[in-house]
């Protein structure tokens, strides 16, 4: 079985001695360049963003995001590596938005898709703020009530992509093209003794059943690409948005339906699944299953600073091993 919470945070402080730190900012950025910025591009659509509050309130891998206000939000990449993200935002969100409208849950679209400017070198945005909470900080019970509403917006997300669609290896891709990679990090895990080898063998049955089942055959369609708690904004007791679509693409949406077994418990997960659109046959369910063990172990390995995705990657690990059985 997966190990006691003792045991997890033991692996995973014995991990951390052997990763390498967040990459460096490959740019300096202060109040100073974001105003800059704001002051050259956005006060058509913000006349006062000259004069707003701008305080810095997160620095990821990829990117800075800086409030702007009470209402906006600022975000600019930090490396190279992220300009691509942004771009890919300020691209499709706009369709996404329109497509989600209905479901009223909304996505950071851009206020402003802010080009280079005063020595700054990629694409940023302005994008609404969105009162609310990470539902990753809600109980897997509580994200229940509002998993018919998730399944309700992937509904809508999940339509034909056009061929000029964002392109990306990792996501929404047949499981059969990661199945090395995946063995490569189920293998990393027995041996640093995260999951013990009952739990290992079950994860990777789950693996070997999504590769036995049928594929995705018909068109591309749109998918978040990273849908986690992270990534999803709740408000008393509701759903109200979607974030970081850095990584959308197209493909298969099983991986997005992931989700199922990243956010919630059997009960969650079962009003979820009752409320998804009837396109979603069983062979995308065990798909979706497989990937969400592929993406627990993701965050097992590699949440090497961040013990709130160690959390989620301990807790997803125990609802796909819940259903191994099935």
């Amino acid at each position: 079985m997966v190990q006691t919470l003792g045991e997890y945070l033991r692996a995973v402080t014995e991990y951390l001695r052997t990763v390498p730190d967040k990459p460096a900012a490959e740019i300096a950025i202060d109040s100073g360049l974001v105003r800059a910025l704001l002051v050259a591009q956005a006060l058509d659509d913000i006349p006062d963003a000259a004069d707003l509050p701008l305080v810095k309130i997160a620095e990821g891998w990829d990117s800075e995001v800086w409030r702007l206000g009470h209402a906006h939000a600022v975000r600019l990449p930090r490396r190279a590596l992220a300009a691509p993200l942004v771009r890919h935002e300020q691209a499709v969100l706009p369709g996404v938005a329109e497509q989600l409208a209905p479901t009223g849950v909304r996505v950071p679209l851009p206020v402003v898709d802010g080009v280079p400017a005063a020595g700054y070198p990629w694409p940023w945005s302005v994008v609404p703020w969105m009162e609310g909470e990470r539902a990753m900080d809600e109980s897997r019970a509580a994200r229940g009530s509002w998993a018919p509403t998730l399944a309700r917006a992937l509904d809508a997300l999940h339509v034909d992509a056009p061929e000029e669609y964002p392109m990306n290896p990792f996501r929404g891709v047949p499981l059969a093209g990661r199945s090395e990679a995946i063995a490569e990090r189920f293998d990393a895990l027995r041996a640093a003794g995260t999951l013990d080898a009952e739990a290992a063998t079950a994860f990777e049955d789950v693996w070997r059943r999504g590769l036995e089942a049928a594929p995705w055959d018909r068109p591309p369609v749109w998918i978040h690409g990273d849908l986690h708690p992270g990534n999803l904004v709740s408000h008393e007791g509701r759903l109200v948005g979607i974030i970081d679509f850095g990584d959308v693409t197209a493909g298969d949406p099983a991986y997005d339906l992931a989700v199922a077994w990243l956010a919630f418990d059997g009960a969650g997960r079962s009003r979820f699944i009752a409320a998804a659109g009837s396109h979603y046959d069983a062979a995308v369910w065990i798909r979706a299953h497989a990937w969400a063990a592929a993406v627990a172990a993701m965050l097992l390995a590699h949440s090497d600073d961040n013990p709130d995705y160690f959390a989620l990657g301990r807790d997803a690990a125990t609802e796909v091993l819940a259903d191994a059985a099935g």
